[in-house]
């Protein structure tokens, strides 16, 4: 057997993938050539190639024909579910998109926020609170925690004028998420954002997401009346 022949294209998918979602191949990259990668795995370029294509499958890749290989700028674990870019949803929807910050701190969770992470000791997080708007109107109400452990960046963004939804979508890949769909009655503080009558009953996403052992995010995205989620399996 020679020295091509090492690796199984399942072996070298998974090592393209982890450096996709470590962040050595960032979203929008250019990846190295199927034969440069082939040298530096040790395996035949047919190998590489069929990991490729699993990849782009996976939608966490583009192939171009003579144009090379590039991760996706919203790359997905589409095996699981494919978090939204609200400001995409609006759009796509027809409507413009604007964003408002609420507010921004350090702080530790509640007990209730930190049980989603898994962590076993309290830990201080950035608490983002923010509203996204369809031609004016509320759309979606979020409530986040980022680690800023596993995030650094997050706490010198400018998030009035960048929303943390896109921003963690485009740069942090997860390998993990957890999801809990609920609807809820509006209560006094989600009436007044979204702008509907209190009771109205309101489609709620909690979501939480990990690279490895490391959290990454936990938000609780409140959506307006009339809201539609669209996904793709």
């Amino acid at each position: 057997m020679g020295r091509t022949d090492r690796h199984s294209w399942t072996e070298v998918r998974e090592r393209i993938r982890a450096r996709i979602l470590d962040g050595t191949y960032h979203a929008g990259q250019k990846l190295p050539r199927d034969e440069d990668l082939a040298a530096e795995l040790g395996c035949a370029r047919s190998t590489v190639q069929r990991a490729m294509r699993d990849l782009a499958d996976a939608g966490m890749i583009e192939r171009r024909r003579k144009g090379g290989s590039r991760v996706r700028l919203d790359p997905v674990t589409r095996a699981t579910f494919e978090i939204p870019v609200i400001r995409q949803e609006v759009e796509q929807a027809g409507k413009k998109y604007d964003y408002r910050l609420i507010d921004r701190a350090l702080a530790i969770p509640p007990a209730g926020d930190l049980a989603k992470f898994e962590l076993p000791r309290p830990r201080e997080m950035l608490r983002i609170r923010a509203l996204h708007l369809a031609d004016g109107k509320p759309h979606v109400f979020e409530d986040r925690w980022v680690c800023p452990e596993t995030v650094p960046e997050i706490l010198t963004l400018d998030l009035a004028r960048e929303n943390a939804n896109e921003w963690l979508v485009r740069n942090k890949p997860y390998s993990r998420c957890d999801l809990r769909f609920l609807a809820i009655g509006a209560g006094a503080r989600e009436a007044e954002i979204l702008a509907c009558p209190p009771g109205a009953a309101l489609f709620v996403i909690e979501r939480t997401t990990w690279i490895g052992p490391d959290p990454i995010t936990s938000v609780r995205a409140v959506a307006a009346p009339g809201y539609q989620l669209t996904t793709r399996a």
